[in-house]
């Protein structure tokens, strides 16, 4: 574009870059999804096809974005690589990307799920923010409290929801009837009351979902992770145009594994080594 005396406006835009060598995580949130839910009618305490949904337009942003190592969700959680250099690392980039990406996979996948309820306005809509963790053992905490908070809620949940169903009450008596109880209470009241064991409910509901990039166990990025030195960031940025292009073909022909398991124990982190750049921490 020519030069005119009216670029000076671009002098204005503000470009903020993330601290390099940290994680990444995008955390996305539904915009009004109590109306939503209300609206189409969720099955509660859990609707699985909506459960579901979330886990496929989360699966198409990973495989737009190959630089996204997993995703974790109840609400959706992308974990970005430390090393990962996407859109040079700006913010605005990288979130409004990763929120637009997930909106619209959300939007076009919904009739797969809800064939019976078409969308109408107004539309389901997220926002998001990005927060940085310098380290492995850091980023295993925030997955660890965002699974913890899972099972908090989503006991909570079934008990209030059992309540209302199945017990009669209304949102004001549950509500009283669980203020101040603990989880064993919580535990008691379903078994007492309504002959529910928690620990056989869906693990999905209980534990969420975490979704990753699979690498079969003789892959060269598996293996070049596992004995990568201590300064991993420094041999990336060695890497040639070709073995870039090469990576980056990896991370997409890389397989999208869904489970619903425990993420707060070593040993899923352990059979994935993969997903952390351990080598980085000090």
């Amino acid at each position: 574009m020519a030069n005119s005396k009216y670029e000076y406006v671009k002098t204005f835009e503000q470009s903020t870059s993330l601290l390099p060598n940290t994680y990444m995580i995008v955390r996305i949130d539904g915009r009004g999804f109590h109306k939503l839910s209300a609206k189409y009618k969720f099955e509660k305490p859990n609707d699985r096809h909506a459960l579901e949904l979330m886990n496929a337009a989360a699966t198409a942003v990973m495989k737009e974005l190959p630089d996204i190592t997993c995703a974790y969700g109840i609400s959706d959680d992308f974990i970005l690589d430390r090393s990962s250099r996407l859109f040079e690392r700006r913010e605005s980039k990288i979130l409004t990307t990763v929120v637009s990406t997930f909106t619209s996979y959300y939007v076009h996948l919904w009739s797969n799920f809800f064939a019976d309820k078409p969308l109408s306005p107004p539309m389901p809509s997220f926002d998001g923010r990005v927060v940085l963790y310098p380290s492995s053992s850091n980023l295993r905490d925030y997955m660890s409290w965002r699974q913890v908070d899972c099972h908090i809620n989503n006991l909570y949940n079934t008990t209030f929801w059992s309540l209302v169903l199945k017990g009669g009450m209304d949102a004001t008596q549950a509500e009283n009837r669980l203020k101040g109880t603990i989880a064993s209470e919580k535990n008691e009241i379903l078994f007492s009351e309504f002959k529910m064991n928690y620990n056989n409910e869906a693990e999905i509901f209980k534990k969420g979902s975490i979704i990753y990039r699979d690498y079969d166990s003789t892959s060269s990025v598996l293996n070049r992770k596992a004995s990568a030195p201590a300064d991993y960031s420094s041999e990336k940025s060695e890497l040639s145009k070709t073995q870039k292009e090469k990576e980056r073909k990896r991370h997409v022909k890389a397989s999208i594994a869904i489970e619903h398991t425990d993420i707060i124990r070593d040993e899923f982190w352990e059979h994935r080594p993969w997903l952390l750049s351990t080598n980085l921490d000090s």
